[in-house]
């Protein structure tokens, strides 16, 4: 890393549209580099722009800890005493860990930047790098984990209204979001037309939509 450090952006924690900057919780950066002095640069670099900074000298270290439930990022190096960064990413996506990680190396060639980047990597950033850049990528990745973290809870907002529903409501919110009209749908569940009308004013009022077609898009958003 060099020791460029002039148009240094301001504090990410103001930067982010997150639920970290509503929280005053800052974002936390997650370093894992065997080379100690590495370590305290990125810690000092990243605490200057109000981040919060947990190093580690191996995977195995970061694995034994618990990981913050906050927006975070990690910074990996790819030769790594034991597990490497390559083998740790993969072991995440295995465990069904989501965390936007940024690569460095010295060592660095173009398959394994290939395989860091389809296995999600946000960037692969070659030893020495400018400070500015690792805060680039910090940036994006910090970012791109809040939507991520911002789509999970309304994804999980939605599923907890439907869990609430009775199985006749969600049986009528099948028939809805499949486009049958109430006539229609009370044929198919053997009921009168108007005891349909009350379960799907039901549905809708617990869903909390006023229409189909948002009924319909707040569906879809669960089912992809």
């Amino acid at each position: 890393m060099d020791a460029h450090t002039s148009n240094r952006p301001i504090p990410m924690s103001q930067r982010l549209n997150n639920p970290s900057q509503q929280t005053s919780v800052p974002p936390v950066v997650l370093v894992v580099d065997d080379d100690a002095a590495v370590r305290e640069s990125l810690d000092t670099l990243l605490r200057s722009v109000d981040l919060d900074v947990r190093s580690f000298a191996s995977a195995a270290a970061l694995l034994r800890s618990e990981l913050p439930d906050t927006v975070s990022c990690l910074v990996l190096d790819v030769r790594l005493p034991g597990l490497n960064g390559l083998d740790f990413q993969a072991q995440l996506a295995q465990a069904g860990i989501h965390i936007s990680i940024i690569f460095m190396t010295g060592h660095g060639d173009i398959p394994m930047t290939v395989q860091a980047m389809k296995g999600g990597a946000v960037d692969f950033l070659a030893k020495p790098f400018r400070e500015q850049d690792l805060l680039n990528a910090v940036t994006a990745a910090l970012a791109l984990d809040a939507t991520r973290r911002q789509n999970e809870s309304a994804q999980q907002s939605v599923t907890q209204r439907i869990e609430a529903l009775t199985a006749r409501e969600r049986e009528v919110m099948g028939h809805v979001t499949n486009g049958l009209l109430n006539k229609q749908i009370a044929g198919e569940m053997g009921l009168s037309e108007m005891t349909v009308k009350i379960y799907r004013g039901h549905m809708m009022r617990k869903m909390n939509v006023r229409s189909v077609a948002e009924l319909v898009k707040l569906c879809g958003s669960v089912s992809r």
